[in-house]
């Protein structure tokens, strides 16, 4: 069994806060591991986590990158989607095109034939075209 979990349940994984709900998430995790089944994220949670953490919390772009990467490191929590590739760009906090629009791409390219975009950084990206 997977389970989704959304962004409230992510930001108090990496945050640590508020103490209580941040426990009974650590909680549900070990209950899952134990019951063999296992947590997911989605390109779309990873995406608004990434945010929060930045505009919310007051955490840098590099930090928020490297909470994403350690809550996947530990193995409780799977990826989905394109985030797990995305993440493991090499200095990604100061890449062009940066990790959302990275994120996009990845679905993109799971789901579709090509990419347009106004953004020239993403040209760089396979089958991009900029406009």
């Amino acid at each position: 069994m997977k389970v989704g979990l959304d962004t409230s349940v992510v930001l108090r994984l990496l945050l640590g806060q508020p103490a209580d709900q941040a426990a009974r998430a650590v909680a549900f995790l070990d209950e899952l591991t134990r019951g063999g089944h296992h947590a997911v994220i989605s390109d779309l949670v990873a995406a608004e986590a990434y945010f929060a953490l930045q505009h919310h919390y007051y955490v840098s772009k590099q930090d928020a990158l490297l909470g994403l990467r350690e809550l996947f490191a530990a193995g409780e929590i799977k990826p989905l989607g394109a985030v797990a590739e995305v993440l493991a760009t090499s200095r990604l906090a100061s890449a062009k095109p940066g990790f959302v629009d990275r994120l996009i791409h990845g679905v993109y390219t799971e789901s579709a034939d090509s990419m347009v975009t106004f953004e020239k950084a993403a040209a760089k990206l396979k089958s991009v075209r900029v406009l």
